[in-house]
């Protein structure tokens, strides 16, 4: 706390942190939960007959927020191959921390691409005539994409290579090559906007800004993630306000005791000055004098010395070495960093 009674600068950088964190977190809360609010409202269909003649019976012949739980197969790729192809270069190496000084292993995507073809969501049963074409996929929040192939391929150095590294602080370790797939036959969650155009339904990503969800997972499983990210946020929120609230508390409560403290030294200072009124008052002429030079704290010795850096000539050098740690001016309860003494010629 300042001198003048006010919140420092690092009181006020803390507050504001606090606060700013607080209210991301609030906001990511929020949204956590808006998402699985919205889930739980899903209306949950099952591909089967009456799929269209529900569609057709919604207004606009569109469902805003479905799920399709079905198997994924595709007309336009064969041989159980996907209709997703996630392939993936990651360059592996060791970087040299000159804080810890440790070697520490770093990671990075030096390459990313991903193949989609077109593909439907039909039902497992046998003998039912309904499919759903499943529109911007890679827009999704949770591709369940299966990892079908992963190999390491492991850099080679010769003698110069390895001193370079140690001297530039990075050694390559290697090169990871991986392959995710989406397998025709897979189980597939669909989570979306469900339209009926033409006698033909497609899933596509919410237009009111909800999420968009194509997940290998089950809609319970998915639902109870989503919830649980729900809880952690909640809790993150909750424990940043309470900080916030103990910060902005702290703030408070110094002013309180500043603010006390100013009005009892201003009234001490008052009560002092009228009691030196009175004794002027009562003193001879001849005596007024020595009186406005007496120590104020003994009112028998001169005053023989300044404390600084509040400037004040109050007190004899025995009464300032009586003052109690930390020293402090009896007129303004300031600090005393120095003190100087006074000569009367």
């Amino acid at each position: 706390m300042e001198s003048g009674g006010r919140p420092s600068l690092c009181q006020f950088i803390l507050l504001g942190t606090t606060s700013v964190v607080t209210a991301a977190l609030y906001s990511v809360y929020r949204q956590k939960a808006r998402v699985s609010q919205e889930l739980k409202g899903a209306k949950k269909v099952h591909l089967g007959e009456d799929l269209k003649s529900i569609l057709s019976e919604a207004p606009g012949k569109c469902v805003p927020y479905a799920v399709i739980e079905e198997t994924l197969n595709s007309q336009f790729v064969e041989n159980c191959k996907g209709v997703i192809q996630r392939l993936t270069l990651q360059e592996h190496k060791m970087v040299w921390n000159r804080t810890t000084h440790l070697w520490n292993d770093c990671s990075k995507i030096i390459h990313q691409r991903t193949n989609t073809v077109p593909f439907d969501l039909v039902p497992h049963e046998d003998g039912v005539d309904v499919a759903v074409r499943v529109l911007k996929p890679l827009d999704s929040v949770d591709l369940g994409l299966e990892t079908v192939y992963e190999k390491f391929h492991p850099s080679i150095q010769s003698f110069t290579d390895v001193i370079g590294h140690y001297i530039s602080g990075e050694r390559p370790k290697g090169i990871q090559e991986t392959e995710e797939m989406l397998k025709v036959g897979a189980t597939l969650t669909g989570v979306g906007e469900l339209v009926l155009d033409n006698n033909s339904v497609r899933l596509q990503p919410p237009k009111q800004g909800m999420q968009y969800y194509l997940s290998s997972q089950d809609f319970d499983s998915l639902l109870q993630r989503q919830e649980s990210s729900v809880r952690l946020w909640k809790v993150l929120a909750l424990v940043f306000g309470f900080a916030t609230c103990a910060t902005l508390f702290f703030i408070l409560r110094k002013q309180y005791l500043q603010r006390q403290e100013r009005l009892r030294l201003k009234q001490m200072q008052e009560e002092f000055q009228e009691h030196e009124a009175q004794l002027l008052s009562r003193a001879k002429p001849e005596d007024r004098e020595s009186l406005k030079s007496a120590c104020v704290v003994c009112l028998s010795s001169f005053k023989s010395c300044v404390f600084l850096e509040c400037g004040h000539v109050c007190s004899c050098t025995e009464c300032y070495r009586a003052l109690p740690e930390p020293k402090k001016c009896p007129i303004c309860r300031q600090a005393i960093t120095r003190v100087i003494p006074l000569y009367n010629s």
